[in-house]
């Protein structure tokens, strides 16, 4: 009897240990969702029309915007549904959470089910702070590893990423909208909803000359590549790579020297790589 206690108990904790690695085993695998980061301004509507074909919501599923990262959500989401009906798409809705008391089961059920989700520009912060340890974040997620499309413009392309370029600068904290340094310790990075990992996004990239800013970015950065997206362009990530779409640049800064120099606090480095993209170019993210 005592040997069969054993022997169930061995069996017991094989079948646990099986359940447990294939388990890990899902949540290592890589999302069957695309990404479309866009840098902002208007959207062509070459540029929405692929974005609709890519995520598939053109023939099923729904279209769903969040508009949280503005101020005034309602009209964010007025505006971003009627760039898609105007393509003749029926399918657009839009949910707006305010605090975890909005999260209801429902509700978040709605995000992780939808086949195309749009984040609206505004404030990055302001997102994040909303969404952050939530099961909103948690349900955005779901969609990505099930297969959605996350798109976002602006602020919505910021959050893309673990590490987020927030807007401020450490040093200069009354807003300007201009970057005249490339200092040490000055561009604030944030954390984003880690979609992808292994990039940092800048928008509105060559019309409003952040240049500075991403170098800083890169410098301080050095695992991370660093991608300037221009107003009306955007990048669709699929698995470890990117093809530019839209009417304008998209700038690489890649530090693969690791190198950091700081003299007065300004900073300093050898050996950045710099590609400057345009539509119908693709990006590999292999540092």
């Amino acid at each position: 009897m005592k040997s069969m206690r054993i022997l169930f108990s061995i069996v017991l904790i094989a079948l646990i240990s099986s359940c447990s690695t294939n388990i890990q085993q899902q949540n290592e695998l890589p999302p069957k969702g695309k990404l479309f980061i866009i840098g902002g301004g208007k959207r062509p509507v070459e540029m929405l029309q692929t974005l609709v074909k890519t995520s598939g919501v053109d023939s099923a599923g729904y279209i769903l915007v969040l508009p949280m990262s503005s101020e005034e959500p309602d009209t964010a989401a007025f505006y971003s549904k009627r760039q898609f009906t105007a393509l003749g798409l029926q399918n657009v809705y839009s949910l707006n959470f305010d605090s975890i008391d909005d999260m209801t089961a429902e509700r978040v059920d709605s995000v992780r089910n939808a086949q195309l989700i749009y984040i609206s520009g505004g404030d990055q912060n302001r997102f994040m702070r909303i969404v952050k340890n939530t099961p909103v974040y948690a349900a955005i997620h779901g969609a990505y590893k099930n297969g959605a499309t996350i798109a976002g413009t602006s602020a919505g392309a910021a959050v893309m990423s673990k590490k987020m370029i927030t807007g401020n600068e450490l040093k200069y904290p009354e807003y300007t909208g201009e970057y005249r340094t490339i200092e040490a310790n000055n561009i604030e990075i944030g954390e984003g909803l880690g979609l992808v990992d292994n990039i940092i996004v800048d928008q509105h990239f060559v019309r409003r000359m952040r240049m500075n800013r991403l170098i800083a970015a890169s410098i301080e950065n050095p695992n991370e590549i660093c991608i300037g997206i221009d107003e009306a362009t955007a990048i669709l990530i699929e698995s470890d790579s990117a093809l530019v779409v839209g009417i304008s640049n998209v700038i690489v800064l890649r530090n693969n020297e690791n190198q950091i120099k700081i003299y007065n606090d300004l900073l300093g480095a050898k050996g950045l790589q710099l590609d400057v993209l345009l539509p119908g170019d693709k990006i590999g993210f292999k540092k």
